[in-house]
């Protein structure tokens, strides 16, 4: 299944805009894009410079193409994702996205 180009092109734009710039070698936000969600995922480098960068998952958005809605999902501590009932699901994925981004609900950046 097909996520809509035009939600997932300010997904992409509103994760790369969470963090500044000049900051991007110490964090970034990204979108993890699959067939039917996109995962947003803190992204850091290693802290002793060895390795991979370490991908935490912080929230999802999930697409349903029946009815063209978006839903959040938050992740439990177990990194289990489950429906976020404070919020409606909504075509607006916009909407969504600031309220991830709000500091009204702590469940997602902590």
């Amino acid at each position: 299944m097909a996520l809509p180009e035009t939600d997932l092109h300010r997904i992409r734009l509103w994760a790369r805009e969470r963090v500044p710039e000049h900051l991007w070698e110490e964090l970034k936000v990204e979108a993890d894009v699959s067939d039917r969600h996109v995962d947003i995922v803190e992204v850091r480098p290693p802290w002793d410079g060895v390795g991979k960068h370490t991908r935490f998952p912080i929230a999802r958005l999930r697409y349903t193409k029946s009815t063209g809605v978006w839903a959040i999902y938050w992740r439990d501590r177990n990194l289990k994702f489950h429906e976020y009932r404070r919020k409606r699901p909504t075509k607006n994925v916009q909407a969504l996205l600031d309220h991830i981004g709000s500091s009204s609900d702590p469940i997602f950046w902590g």
